[in-house]
């Protein structure tokens, strides 16, 4: 990334830019995807740094794009080469804080994968579903979340039990279909069931899997102390903090 294009995130984000500037600048993102993604990727790198970093790290941010804008300003003859060394340490410095500051944000939040660890599926229900219970099942286990969807919907008609619904959400959650997985574990939630608090927590994975950790945090906070798994929440909160 230039120092051009590094100084115009910077000079966008902290409302620097007159309102024609903005215009243009706006009709970029829009325009150029590879400009759009640089520029999500140092927003996403710009506010972890200022919930993260220390207040001098944050110094050195702002110490950074000071020297920008006085390499910027300088143009006369005999100051050249003292402007180019300027302007290389600046984006030398920049790449630095972006992609090591992103880094740091990637290493500090895990994925939804450190904590996807399901339960297997066991069922005892008989009658007409049986085949396609065990059909789900067995594909729930074996991972096959595409396959084991297709036989919860045939049971959920003739056994619409919590314990069926909660995997039937967890595959769901697990082929992203998030909007569908959340409505079930919602349902469950609402209920009395012994599987109020466990699907709260999935309820939160979702939310996390998303990378929506704001509304993840909120949900975490309302799961008691005495779920099974509470070491588990204790762990992501912690992370989100």
């Amino acid at each position: 990334m230039n120092e051009d294009l590094y100084i115009a995130f910077e000079n966008y984000l902290s409302n620097e830019l007159s309102q024609e500037e903005r215009i243009i600048f706006e009709n970029q993102l829009q325009n150029d995807s590879d400009i759009n993604e640089k520029f999500e990727i140092y927003k996403e790198s710009n506010q972890f740094l200022k919930t993260k970093f220390s207040p001098e790290t944050f110094a050195f941010k702002e110490n950074l794009k000071s020297i920008a804008k006085d390499s910027f300003k300088e143009n006369k003859p005999k100051k050249r080469k003292a402007i180019q060394l300027k302007t290389f340490v600046y984006a030398i410095a920049a790449v630095f804080v972006l992609f090591f500051g992103l880094q740091l944000f990637q290493n500090d939040i895990p994925e939804y994968k450190d904590f996807n660890k399901h339960e297997e599926a066991h069922f005892t229900e008989r009658g007409d579903a049986i085949k396609a219970l065990k059909l789900a099942q067995d594909a729930f286990n074996n991972k096959n979340y595409k396959q084991a969807i297709i036989n919860f919907e045939l049971v959920i008609r003739e056994y619409p039990r919590p314990e069926i619904k909660y995997f039937y959400a967890i595959s769901l959650l697990e082929d992203n279909r998030f909007a569908d997985s959340e409505l079930v574990l919602n349902e469950i939630i609402k209920g009395k069931s012994i599987y109020k608090n466990t699907a709260t927590w999935y309820l939160a994975l979702s939310k996390f899997k998303q990378k929506d950790y704001k509304y993840c945090k909120e949900i975490l906070l309302t799961i008691p102390s005495d779920f099974e798994n509470y070491n588990q929440v204790e762990k992501l909160l912690k992370i989100l903090d």
